[in-house]
């Protein structure tokens, strides 16, 4: 399955006799499937069939759906609002009573008021909107397409920028399996070093047992290995999934989370300038890779 990007932009047109209409659809990164559709008042029947079709080919993102109608002037009828002019009429009543020498209103003046005339949408019946209603959808469905097309073509370019940064990491990780600081004689040199510091610190009265208890210390603090054995593991699970594709945005990132814990303790264990200067570039390259983990669906 092919990696998708939770960012995009579709649009599509259509026509049906007189009504065209434009279908706009923008996406952005979101933890879930945030859909926010607008559509003109009377056709909130489309809304389930909207969020159906968009919960088929999306998985994850802040979705926000727009629909816009034009209808051909010819075709509306232009009618009078009775409510508003009985409104407008009952107003002249009271400014009668009110101010008896007001000079009566002319009909012009009346029928110009806001309101009082309205063009009206010619009436349709239930197979006329029902093909409407297809027709819309169909466009829909057109413009989701372009957007699906849209979020793989990003998402395949942010899954190659992935995988050199994994190749990166692992470039790290090994290059710290490697360092000769590492190597037992090295290490058994630098702890041999270490407990004669403190021996001479403490002028030779150190307690063997204390003695012991922090040549132990010493060890188990140098001792990246569990570290660098988990590096290699989350190397090769985001590699796995990489391969597997589809919405691993969240599984993605959670790896990253992982690394990240693993990085800061390298770091915190290290005893040596180069692994630190490694631990420090791993903590690089793994927060530039979250970074664009977080775009995936």
């Amino acid at each position: 399955m092919a990696l998708a990007s939770m960012t995009g932009f579709a649009r599509a047109l259509g026509e049906s006799g007189a009504v065209r209409w434009t279908w706009e659809l923008r996406s952005v990164n979101g933890k879930s499937l945030d859909l926010r559709i607008r559509i003109p008042t009377g056709l909130e029947a489309l809304e389930p069939k909207i969020r159906e079709r968009c919960g088929k080919l999306l998985r994850r993102g802040n979705v926000s759906i727009g629909l816009s109608m034009q209808r051909d002037q010819s075709e509306q009828q232009l009618q009078v609002n009775e409510s508003a002019l009985e409104a407008v009429l009952a107003t002249i009543d009271l400014l009668k009573n009110r101010v008896p020498d007001l000079a009566p209103p002319s009909l012009d003046a009346i029928l110009a008021q806001k309101g009082v005339f309205e063009l009206k949408e010619p009436e349709e019946d239930e197979d006329v909107q029902a093909a409407l209603h297809n027709t819309l959808l169909t466009t829909l469905d057109a413009a989701l397409i372009d957007l699906v097309d849209m979020r793989h073509s990003e998402g395949q370019a942010i899954g190659k920028v992935v995988r050199d940064q994994i190749d990166r990491i692992a470039e790290l990780t090994q290059a710290a399996e490697d360092l000769p600081a590492r190597k037992p004689d090295a290490i058994k040199a630098r702890l041999k070093r270490q407990l004669s510091d403190l021996m001479d610190a403490s002028d030779g009265q150190l307690d063997p047992q204390r003695l012991h208890q922090e040549a132990v210390f010493l060890a188990t603090k140098a001792d990246i290995r569990e570290e660098l054995d988990r590096l290699h593991a989350h190397v090769a699970a985001v590699r796995e999934l990489m391969d597997t594709g589809g919405a691993i945005g969240r599984r993605l990132d959670f790896l990253a989370q992982e690394f990240n814990r693993e990085a800061n303790t390298l770091c915190s264990k290290s005893n040596d300038v180069d692994l630190t200067a490694i631990g420090l570039d791993l903590k690089s390259f793994i927060d530039q890779m979250r970074e664009q983990i977080q775009n995936l669906e």
